[in-house]
């Protein structure tokens, strides 16, 4: 079941915006088994223009969901990030549940499995200094699912423990659309 980290930047969290991002991203529990715990971390920013941001992330063992919405209204991008995060749980269910039954990962109900996340550094030409680190802890799984989870998170690469050589590997998105690999010697 889902818990909630409910922040605001430049706006207030009221009791009914907290009230609200729970029942709202909620409806998302009926694809999780009672046994899983996942922490839903909401972040709510609202800009000089008036435009609401609302990110939401999901980390579990397994996989990482994210969505991010922004629009006019607040409740409106609430809304829009909540069927966002359903959506990208349906459509990934039925591509990766076949691989999670194999390797008895069910986590999210109708088995759908979990990914890890990747490590993110902001590097500019100018400036070499590292402004985020993630830990991350690397999944059993092959190259097709390692891409899978790296469109799911809308990343550009995804770092993977490989299941047959037990190896380090990186998928990532090339500039012509197409995938390439990077292995690891271990």
């Amino acid at each position: 079941m889902l818990t909630y980290n409910v922040r605001g930047e430049n706006i207030e969290v009221t009791e009914a915006i907290r009230n609200y991002v729970e029942k709202r991203i909620s409806k998302l529990n009926k694809y999780f088994t009672d046994a899983t715990q996942a922490i839903a971390h909401v972040n709510l920013k609202v800009y000089s223009n008036k435009d609401a941001k609302v990110e939401v992330t999901i980390p579990m063992p397994y996989i990482t969901l994210r969505a991010e919405e922004t629009s006019p209204d607040l409740y409106a991008s609430i809304d829009l990030v909540t069927d966002k995060l359903e959506r990208q749980i349906r459509k990934f269910k039925t591509k990766i549940n076949r691989k999670s039954r194999e390797k008895g990962f069910p986590v999210l109900s109708d088995d759908v499995p979990n990914a890890n996340g990747e490590d993110e550094a902001d590097n500019s030409s100018t400036d070499l200094k590292v402004v985020r680190t993630k830990r991350v802890s690397l999944k059993p799984m092959d190259s097709q699912e390692a891409v899978l989870q790296m469109d799911m998170l809308g990343h550009n690469f995804f770092i993977f423990e490989d299941a047959e050589t037990n190896g380090t590997s990186i998928v990532y998105k090339r500039r012509d659309g197409r995938y390439g690999l990077i292995e690891t010697d271990e």
